[in-house]
């Protein structure tokens, strides 16, 4: 399995790049799943906001993979794998900001993170209130050799991103020498 792997990755970089973003990002939305559903960890509004970029990201590797493999132009190839490298470049530093809040280096969004003794108006504090996260931003739920989820995250994402480039870098190369 593993020399099927290396041959794709060798033949069709595209398209290993591609499989390799599906792949792992669906590992990371299982794994999220599954504490917020399992575990009953409760995610907050940074973790949800970190999942966007794998909600992006794996479809349209989707489409790459098909792509790749079906002869799509080298420019969509190359400017889907740039988006999928500046979507992951974005999360990388969402995640590291957020792992920096769990670690109170710097503040974090007041609505989940921030002390609630600012409610205003007593006509506007059901609103406020309203708008006020449970699960708190600046305390990491879960960690693993004392390092977060949020922590994890800037890894695999700046992984993803280095992967994307490397897809980009593949269906630029592979196409221009089929000329």
């Amino acid at each position: 399995m593993m020399a099927n792997y290396l041959t794709l990755a060798r033949n069709n970089p595209p398209a290993a790049a591609a499989a390799v973003i599906v792949a792992v990002g669906l590992m990371i939305l299982a794994t999220v799943y599954y504490y917020q559903y399992v575990e009953l960890l409760a995610p907050c509004p940074l973790c949800l906001e970190q999942r966007i970029a794998f909600y992006v990201s794996i479809p349209l590797a989707v489409m790459l993979l098909l792509g790749a493999n079906y002869g799509a132009n080298r420019k969509v190839l190359v400017l889907g794998f740039l988006a999928i490298a500046a979507i992951m470049l974005w999360n990388t530093g969402l995640s590291a900001f957020h792992a920096g809040v769990e670690w109170k280096w710097w503040p974090g969004p007041t609505d989940c993170s921030g002390p609630i003794d600012k409610f205003g108006a007593a006509s506007t504090m059901l609103q406020q209130l309203q708008r006020v996260s449970i699960v708190r931003c600046d305390e990491a739920a879960w960690r693993l050799f004392g390092i977060s989820m949020a922590g994890y995250d800037v890894f695999v994402s700046l992984g993803l991103a280095i992967v994307g480039l490397w897809g980009a870098r593949g269906a630029w190369a592979q196409h221009a020498a089929e000329r």
